[in-house]
This record gives structure tokens, C-alpha cells and sequence, in this order.
């Protein structure tokens, strides 16, 4: 067969300081330390249960206890003063050499314990090698230990010639029904490499002799694989235990059935490891792109943060533009954010989930499949998708596709591979019907995780074009943006939409729809901060296109962004900035009443959005004339704050400062040299010209 089980080499275990360092402690200390480890492995076995290897484990636990009893000894005698002898330096050292193996044995016992099972069974033999060369090591110090020269009682030597006796005995022992086992799993993974669907039957044996009985311990296993992953290096053994994660994976929707959030959240193991798509990753930490946990922040030519992955492949696609701001990239060089990055890894370790750094060469680690991964994957998304084609007739049938929905959302969050998949088996216009407002009255789970889906899906590029062409699909995401049962699906929704609009020809389409323009005008206004930016991000997005700029002028852009330039100043003062860019007299007369309001950005800003609002005016003024110009200074101190961005502003800051400061002194000179809509003005009196329309005289 292709698979064997010699493809799971040992775990490559990041092991405590405490394994491999012996502690610098007096001799009764010491003693202390070991008796406190012997106590600690004996309580290992006691309060789990081992569900491979027992006797391996139990053998050397055993030992460990009656190592306890030599260690109380000891102890005990020490209380009149150790002799020389065993206060020599040798005997000190045989008992450090000790507490290692003894850490060793019980970090192995932990593992055994605690890690994937799946895992633990395809290396079995190695395991129990493992085992049996601690017992061997145990024996070798136990061969050099002056038993003679302590002051120890006959029935304590005794014990220590016992220990000694049962070490050297001591074997690898693997249990044939263990090993019958592993070619089990061995099998129906081979199987599923050949698109073979696995037997039923089988799988449900396989997962009741592993003891995963339910959805929530098939989770705590698919997360103990993970974090195999990232303890490994090789990149074939990563392939094999991906190969696992699918089929379990695919076993858990067959065996146990979809589950909710709900009941996601509420499992005690999910609890104790948690994974990024169930926490709500702050805002910073996101791609703009991906709208994931980034791994690999880099900085680009204007300044802004994506993952390494997401960016690589906007460019790769022929983009030379930035995709949050629009604006045209100088270069085409990624910068690590090491501090952003460093950043992102501690508060991973807070919230104990696994963070995939970049490698020592500043490369990222590349994505892992396998042939058997894949084909799981494929067998689970077709199952779930399957099961959505049953009509939906009462409210359990909701509460049955909430779940299916739920566990598609879970398996898009994953990888390429699964996106694809999922697309494949027809899942996109299943998840529309989920969108529509009666759904989000009846079930606002159901609207939200598959909104979120269709997001998840769409970061695909192949996904993207599947989703515009699905019918009703942009309705129904507009549907959720003006009227979504609740915050986190309208937000899901315009993050749907910026995710779309990356592609040029969808972004025309997307900006000519009304309803969707409102929405995410609506969303931005009144929605709180995270939705709110998805908002904004979307709309800046759009903006990218001339003619959906119309359409945002016209649906209320401008003036949003200017009311909501208090509680997120450099969002909204970069949409501004692209919409007055090309949106003509309209715009700048819509933006007209926020003119004071991007000065006090000037003056307490961000680095960014002051560079934003400096060029916004530079437009305002050349579009607007002299009557922009005049309101602009009259603002107190504003040739001041201008001549602080020119001398610690960005590159493009300070160039655009300079401009509006040569505006504003022809203005003072009473040289209105401004260019208004393709032609100059220059009025050498004192009057000013008024190009920019009232509120009132502006085209409804």
C-alpha cells in the first residue's frame, strides 16, 4: 500500500526547559524534586486514562512508585545528616541524571495522554520504543547507585534490586489488537486516496475503538493533529497527519452529523484549545485582503500591512495598485512587520491556539496537501452539500441546515483545497436561499454563518467568479446589508463585498447597484466599529472604479464619511480622499461641511490619515476654488499644523502639504491660480470665486 505506517515518523516535541536540564539544587532539595516527580507521574496515570500502550505506561509507572519509597528513605535519613558518601559528588549527579529520565518518562506519559490519538496509534512502535529505552536508562543509573554506601534499611535495597530487575526485563509491548488497528486506519486512508468512499460501518469501529464518540472529541482530536503540525518540520510527515485532519474531518459530518456553534462552543475541549475563526481576532491582526489572522504581516510601498500570502497573490494577478487605498504601488517590495508580527504571536499564545510564523529565511511555510487529504475533503463538502438539498419544511429542518451550514462555514475558514471543494459541489446557490429576510427572522444564526460562508469562499479567487455568476446571489448579499438579522452578518456581508470587488470587471458591477452602494453607506453610518470598517473598506474598494464613485456620491458617501471622521478618523478620511479624487464638483460640494473637521485631522491624526486629509484638501481647493480655499483658512493655526506634516509627514504627506501651503499663500495674495474642473482662474483683486454649489443647487 502507499501509505505505511513508517510515514509517521516520531513527534518532534518542543520538550520543557526541565527535560534535558537537571536542576542546580542541594542534595535534600533534590530528593524533594524527584519524590514531587515520582508523585506527579503516578498521578498522571491515575487521573487519565490511557487508551494505547497501558502497559507500557503502567509498567514504568510502577517504577516510578516504588522509586518513591527509595526517594522517602532518603529523606527521611537526611533529617540526621546525609552521609559522605552520599553527599558525594557522584551520588548527586546519578540523582540529576534521575529527575531527567524521570521528567522524560512523564512528559511522554502526557503526551500519550493527552496528544491525538490517531497520531499516537500510526507511531505506536516508535512510542513503545521510546518506552523501553527510558526503562533502559532508568536501569543503567540503577546499576551505578550506591545502594551500599546509604544508610538505607533491607527492605529498601531490596526494592531497588527489584526495580533493577524489572528494567532489565523490560521489552516493547504493542498489542496485536493495536495493531490491527493502525492497519485499519492504514486502509481506509489508501482507500480514500483512490477516491474511495470509506465503509460506515468500519469508520464508526475505528472511532469507538479510539474512544471519539461524539462531534466535540472529534474536534479535541482534529486540534491535537494541528498541533502536531506545528511541531513537525518535514514536509512529507505534515502531508500524512493533513491526511488524518480530513478523515476525521469527513468522519465526524458522517458518524456524528453537523453540529452548531452553540454546541461547538459549549465543548469542554474546544474550551481548552481554541482556533482562530472562533475568536474575534482584533482588528489590526486581520489581512484586509483575506480578513484572517495574518501569519506573515508585510508592509507594502504605501505604507499598509497585509499577510504575505494574500498580498503575493493580489499582485500575481496583475494588480499594481494597493488594495485598501487605491493608490499605485511605487514598488513591488514586501517589507516583514516583525513588530506586528511578534505581536500577533503573543496574543496567539494568550488565547492558546497555533500561530504558523515564517520560516528563519523570511519565508513563509507553504500550504501542505496530500492526495488522501484532499479526497476526504472532497467526500465531506459533497456530504454536507447534500445534505442542504432537502427542502427546508419546519423549524427543525432550519435548525438541521443551520448546522450543515455552520460546519461548511467551519470547513471554508480552512484552506484553498476546501474552498474549492465546497464551490465544486454546488454549495453556492444553496447558501443564497439562506440569505433572504424571512431566514434572518427565523434563524439569525442560519443568515450569519451562511453570509460568512459565502465570504469564507470567496477569498478563492476561482470562487469569486461562481459567486457573481450565481443567480440572486449579489440580491441576496445586498439583502443582508440593508436588512441582516444582525451586525455580524451585515459586517460579513460587506466584507463579501470587498472581497468581490478585488476583481475589476466585479467591482464595475458591484458599484452600479443601488441597493448595494445603500447598504454599505447605511452599514458605515450607523454600525458599530467592526462592521463599520468592513464598511468602509468595501466602499474604498468601489471607489477604486470612476463610475461607482458616481453611484457613492449620489447614495450619501461623502457625507457619511465625514460624520463618521470622529470615531474612525483614517478609514473615513481615506475614503474621502478616493472618492473627491474622481468624483468631481458634487463631491467636493458634499464634502464641503467637513472641511474644519479634516483640519482637526490634520492637527491630531494619525500619520496616515493626516496624509489622506492633507491630499483631500489639495483636491477640495483645486476643484473648489477660492471659496474652499478661504474655509479652509479660517481654520486657526492651519498653515502651522501644515508646516509640521511637511517637515515629519510621509514622503506623499509632505509633498501634498507643500502644495496646500502654496495654495493657501496665492490665496492670501489674493491669486486665485487654482485649477477649477479643466481650466485656471487667476483674479487679481480681493474677490473671491465661487465654484463649489450650495447644498442646495447640488444635482439630487
Amino acid at each position: 500500500m502507499a501509505i505505511s505506517p513508517q510515514t509517521f515518523p516520531p513527534r518532534k516535541r518542543r520538550p520543557s526547559a526541565g527535560s534535558f536540564i537537571s536542576p542546580k539544587l542541594n542534595d535534600i532539595n533534590l530528593l524533594h524534586s524527584l519524590l514531587h516527580l515520582t508523585t506527579q507521574i503516578s498521578s498522571i496515570n491515575r487521573s487519565t486514562t490511557l487508551l494505547l500502550l497501558k502497559r507500557s505506561a503502567n509498567a514504568v509507572v510502577r517504577k516510578a512508585k516504588l522509586l518513591a519509597v527509595l526517594f522517602e528513605d532518603l529523606i527521611r535519613n537526611s533529617d540526621s545528616g546525609l552521609t559522605s558518601s552520599s553527599s558525594s559528588s557522584s551520588f548527586l549527579l546519578c540523582l540529576e541524571e534521575t529527575y531527567i529520565v524521570l521528567h522524560r518518562i512523564k512528559t511522554l506519559i502526557e503526551d500519550c495522554s493527552n496528544g491525538s490519538k490517531f497520531f499516537f496509534l500510526m507511531q505506536i512502535e516508535t512510542v513503545a520504543d521510546n518506552f523501553h529505552k527510558l526503562t533502559g536508562e532508568l536501569s543503567t543509573l540503577l546499576d551505578i547507585f550506591p545502594v551500599h554506601d546509604l544508610d538505607l534499611n533491607d527492605d529498601v535495597q531490596e526494592l531497588v534490586v527489584l526495580i533493577r530487575k524489572h528494567c532489565l526485563q523490560s521489552k516493547p509491548v504493542i498489542e496485536d489488537s493495536e495493531t490491527e488497528l493502525r492497519n485499519e486506519v492504514v486502509s481506509v486512508l489508501e482507500s480514500i486516496k483512490n477516491e474511495i468512499v470509506p465503509d460506515r460501518s468500519k469508520l464508526a469501529s475505528i472511532f469507538e475503538r479510539l474512544e471519539i464518540r461524539d462531534s466535540s472529541s472529534c474536534r479535541a482530536e482534529i486540534e491535537c493533529l494541528e498541533e502536531e503540525i506545528q511541531n513537525r518540520s518535514e514536509e512529507n510527515s505534515k502531508s500524512e497527519i493533513v491526511a488524518l485532519i480530513g478523515l476525521v474531518r469527513y468522519a465526524k459530518c458522517v458518524l456524528f452529523g453537523a453540529s452548531t456553534a452553540a454546541a461547538a462552543s459549549s465543548s469542554v475541549e474546544v474550551q481548552r484549545r481554541k482556533q482562530p475563526s472562533e475568536l474575534v481576532v482584533p482588528a489590526d491582526f486581520r489581512c484586509p485582503i483575506s480578513l484572517e489572522l495574518m501569519r506573515d504581516p508585510v508592509v507594502v510601498a504605501t505604507g499598509q500591512t497585509y499577510d504575505r500570502e494574500s498580498i503575493k497573490l493580489w499582485m500575481d494577478s496583475g494588480h499594481n495598485t494597493c488594495p485598501k487605498t487605491g493608490q499605485t504601488l511605487a514598488h513591488t517590495e514586501l517589507i516583514p512587520n516583525r513588530a506586528l508580527r511578534n505581536m500577533i504571536a503573543l496574543w496567539c499564545r494568550e488565547q492558546k491556539i497555533p500561530f504558523d510564523a515564517e520560516t528563519v529565511t523570511g519565508r513563509p511555510i507553504s500550504r501542505v496537501t496530500n492526495k488522501a487529504a484532499l479526497e476526504a475533503t472532497r467526500m465531506t463538502a459533497l456530504f454536507l452539500v447534500n445534505k442542504l438539498k432537502v427542502p427546508i419544511t419546519n423549524s427543525q429542518s432550519m435548525e438541521d441546515s443551520n448546522a450543515v451550514v455552520y460546519e461548511l462555514r467551519f470547513l471554508a475558514k480552512t484552506d484553498s483545497d476546501s474552498r474549492a471543494c465546497i464551490a465544486e459541489a454546488g454549495a453556492i446557490p444553496l447558501l443564497v436561499r439562506y440569505l433572504s429576510f424571512d431566514v434572518g427572522v427565523h434563524s439569525p444564526s442560519l443568515q450569519v454563518n451562511a453570509v460568512t460562508t459565502i465570504l469564507n469562499l470567496s477569498i478563492l479567487e476561482a470562487n469569486k467568479t461562481r459567486i457573481m455568476e450565481t443567480d440572486g446571489a449579489l440580491n441576496g448579499v445586498a439583502e443582508v446589508l440593508r436588512s441582516g438579522a444582525t451586525w455580524e452578518a451585515k459586517a460579513n456581508a460587506a466584507a463579501t463585498v470587498f472581497s468581490l470587488s478585488g476583481v475589476p470587471a466585479y467591482r464595475k458591477r458591484l458599484g452600479r447597484k443601488t441597493r448595494v452602494v445603500n447598504g454599505l453607506v447605511q452599514l458605515a453610518r450607523c454600525g458599530p466599529e467592526g462592521p463599520r470598517r468592513d464598511a468602509l473598506a468595501a466602499i474604498l474598494s468601489l471607489a477604486a472604479d470612476r463610475e461607482s464613485v458616481a453611484k457613492l456620491v449620489e447614495g450619501g458617501a461623502v457625507e457619511m464619511a465625514v460624520e463618521v471622521m470622529v470615531a474612525v478618523p483614517e478609514e473615513a478620511a481615506t475614503v474621502l480622499e478616493a472618492v473627491i479624487k474622481r468624483g468631481g464638483l458634487v463631491a467636493v460640494a458634499a464634502a464641503y461641511n467637513g472641511i474644519k473637521r479634516l483640519g482637526a485631522v490634520l492637527r491630531e491624526g494619525s500619520e496616515r490619515a493626516r496624509e489622506s486629509a492633507v491630499a483631500t484638501l489639495v483636491t477640495m481647493c483645486r476643484k473648489g476654488g477660492s471659496e474652499v480655499v478661504g474655509e479652509l483658512a479660517a481654520i486657526p493655526g492651519v498653515e502651522r499644523v501644515i508646516w509640521e506634516i511637511m517637515a515629519v509627514g510621509s514622503v506623499r504627506g509632505r509633498r501634498k502639504a507643500a502644495t496646500l501651503l502654496r495654495i493657501l499663500r496665492r490665496w492670501a495674495a489674493g491669486l486665485d491660480g487654482v485649477e477649477i474642473e479643466g481650466f485656471s482662474t487667476t483674479t487679481m483683486s480681493s474677490a473671491t470665486t465661487v465654484v463649489v454649489p450650495t447644498s442646495n443647487s447640488v444635482a439630487q
